[in-house]
């Protein structure tokens, strides 16, 4: 199944492939066996020009084995039809992980034009093979007698989740709607692209230019002298300038005394894709939304957030709705309390206006200052980011027995990416993890794990390690200081590490259920349990060293993060849940129809009382992890997930040590290594052995 929900919009047209093309064909890395170390993909030598021979001749060959699976007079069964079709695809996934991530992390004028011009096709040969009548009937015919069949767990947990893929693929359908179905997903499949491609445009056509000293007060040294090297990376020297990504946004919202240009520099960053001109996405928007509520109604569903659950831990809107609700009432009663602690700091020092969502970070860090003596930027020297990265590395260490060894002359699609290959306690191979840290134009903004391979076991019965890679957007070096990162970019490096241990440590027989092929609301457990260690004092001291004199981070420092530790967690909680209120909103629309966006997204706030001075974490013209992101009706699951990672960091906690090995082999063993092999709450109960309760995140994020 990997190889055709790998892109969840994607399936196409047969290609034609003539014969002329075989020296096309041999020169084009794709169609050879991967030659470079450990078998990663050889970026060194792969070109623009390979992607679309490369996709043509993946489809032709994944049709080619779809109709051995259907040709086969055998009578079906689990090998020649259900394992057959997890083998395929081959090349087509071999290919796409490669482009797709690369378009991502990476991307350039060519990319983008192959991505809009394979997209529909990709979308029409995931159809044909799902809505393929002859093989579905196939897999019904194993499906039907999977009580007979003697398959062991895995083998019945593939076979299960396939043919459900396929029936929530709309195998089922009437031949008429599974032709209005196809035309749909064609639909879906471009506007995916064209939302990225606008928010991408929007987020590097906004700069900031400054050319007054005085108009730079209040922020930091490190700060300042990024604005200039930018400034000199456009053909501005002597000019400072800032932009919309996170580690230039971020330090000027929360340090610049200037409060008309914190205004200018936040209403750039909330009003991406809401300015009317060519890159504005509330159409798509309309679009989107109106185009899913179809497809769901074609599936049987009476909203779009209905089908998508169905399959999620979840399983209804209504346990959504009830859970964001638990957390929403206690964390907007804080976020008053601090607005409240924000709005006597401005009337003390005499300012003549009310608190707006512009000025929230810069109040809150001098409230954070005047409470708790913690200024964040007296940490950023002690978050030299190899010291970060060295720091999850041994957290992993310490409870898995991995270890880490950077390999160099590798190949890379970006010169700055680093690479690693981890070992388990025995010295055997757990994979290869390539790391990208610092944003450019070329890359979405944001940070995520993906695979260049996923695990899996051969027919020959190798086990196959994979390629997993981490995507970020952190503080870049400026001048001689190395890049020294924020506690927010710590946590979010941990988090993403999380999400690779999972794909590094799975061992599952099929590609599909193997790593991170889990729910949505399932897969934020093994990433989110990670940023429980940040913090931990005896963490801190493994990898919080000065960057200077390598000291490390004295137990003063240590005691004002854990005192302030719960600081502002009704705005952070209040900001996340509102957006995650405002995808469920959205998608559990039940009538077609024009939605004026900007209207939507305010009624749907004031619904929940959501108080102006704090907007949701993502607004919907760059919500992407509602529209073109796969997290439409599943913003939510972070939150889900805080719930079993909270509980299950406890299980840590409770015997007193953080890195108790048998709670941690439990966890590797019954989580990281199963993938989808199992229901996830009986993997978790498997662990745990117990429900979790949402005691334990409310106590975390100081909420009761």
């Amino acid at each position: 199944m990997k190889k055709l929900i790998y892109l969840t919009a994607i399936v196409a047209v047969l290609f034609s492939c003539s014969q002329s093309k075989k020296t096309e064909k041999v020169m084009n890395p794709f169609f050879e066996a991967y030659t470079a170390p450990f078998g990663v993909p050889p970026f060194d030598k792969i070109k623009n020009a390979d992607y679309l021979p490369a996709f043509t001749e993946g489809m032709t060959r994944q049709n080619a084995e779809i109709e051995q699976i259907v040709s086969n007079t055998a009578a079906p069964d689990f090998t020649n039809t259900i394992e057959a079709f997890e083998r395929s695809g081959e090349l087509l996934t071999r290919v796409s992980v490669v482009f797709f991530n690369v378009k991502e992390a990476n991307t350039n004028d060519s990319i983008d034009a192959i991505a809009e011009e394979v997209a529909p096709k990709l979308s029409q040969h995931r159809d044909a093979i799902m809505l393929n009548e002859a093989l579905f009937g196939k897999m019904k015919a194993v499906y039907d007698r999977k009580d007979s069949l003697n398959l062991n767990p895995e083998q019945a947990r593939l076979l299960e989740e396939t043919y459900k893929g396929f029936v929530r693929s709309g195998a089922n359908l009437a031949p008429e709607k599974k032709e209005e179905l196809k035309k749909i997903n064609e639909e879906l499949a471009m506007l995916e692209l064209k939302y990225d491609k606008n928010l991408l445009a929007e987020t590097n056509g906004f700069k900031l230019v400054i050319d007054k000293q005085e108009d730079l007060a209040g922020l930091p040294e490190g700060v300042v002298a990024s604005a200039a090297e930018e400034a000199k990376a456009v053909g501005m020297e002597g000019k400072w300038v800032f932009t919309l990504q996170k580690p230039s946004w971020i330090p000027f919202v929360t340090y610049s005394e200037k409060r008309e240009l914190r205004e200018k520099l936040y209403k750039a960053m909330y009003n991406r894709g809401d300015n009317n001109n060519e890159n504005d996405n509330k159409a798509l928007i309309n679009q989107f939304v109106n185009l899913r509520l179809k497809k769901a109604n074609i599936m049987g569903y009476d909203s779009w957030s209905a089908y998508v659950l169905d399959d999620a831990m979840a399983k209804n809107p209504e346990n959504v709705y009830s859970l964001l609700q638990k957390v929403w009432n206690p964390a907007i009663k804080r976020a008053k309390e601090e607005l409240a602690d924000m709005q006597k700091m401005v009337d003390a020092e005499g300012g003549n206006f009310k608190i707006e969502s512009w000025d929230w970070w810069y109040y809150a860090e001098k409230v954070r200052k005047a409470k708790y003596d913690l200024d964040e930027e007296q940490l950023r020297p002690y978050f030299e980011l190899n010291n970060v990265r060295d720091g999850a590395f041994a957290v992993a260490t310490k409870l898995f027995g991995l270890t880490f060894t950077q390999l160099e002359n590798m190949p890379l699609y970006h010169p700055e990416c680093q690479v690693f290959e981890v070992k388990d306690a025995d010295g055997s191979l757990i994979g290869v993890i390539y790391l990208d840290f610092y944003p450019r134009e070329s890359k979405k903004a944001g940070a995520w794990m993906t695979n260049y391979r996923e695990q899996y076991t051969s027919p020959e019965g190798e086990n196959v390690r994979p390629v997993v890679s981490l995507t970020c957007n952190f503080s870049k070096p400026v001048g001689d200081k190395p890049a020294l990162l924020s506690y927010d970019e710590v946590e979010t490096f941990f988090h993403e590490f999380g999400h690779g241990l999972h794909g590094l440590l799975s061992q599952c027989t099929y590609e599909g259920l193997a790593g991170t092929n889990v729910s949505r609301d399932f897969v934020e457990l093994p990433s989110q349990i990670m940023e429980h260690w940040v913090a931990q004092p005896e963490v801190l001291k493994m990898y919080a060293k000065h960057y200077q004199t390598g000291e490390v981070i004295p137990q003063e420092l240590i005691d004002k993060m854990e005192k302030a530790g719960k600081f502002n967690q009704g705005f952070v909680t209040a900001e996340f849940i509102a957006a995650a209120f405002l995808d469920m909103d959205y998608h559990t629309i039940k009538t077609p129809g024009d939605i004026d966006v900007n209207a939507f997204e305010k009624s749907s706030m004031d619904k929940i009382g959501l108080i102006k001075e704090i907007i949701p974490r993502y607004r919907s013209t760059y919500f992407a992890h509602a529209f073109p992101g796969g997290y439409s009706s599943g913003y939510y699951s972070y939150t889900w997930a805080e719930v079993l990672d909270a509980d299950a960091f406890d299980a840590f906690k409770e015997t007193g040590d953080i890195f108790n090995q048998d709670v941690a082999k439990s966890f590797r063993k019954n989580v990281l290594e199963r993938g989808n092999t199992d229901e996830p709450m009986k993997l978790y109960l498997n662990f745990r052995g117990k429900e979790p309760g949402i005691e334990p995140l409310l106590k975390n994020r100081g909420l009761l």
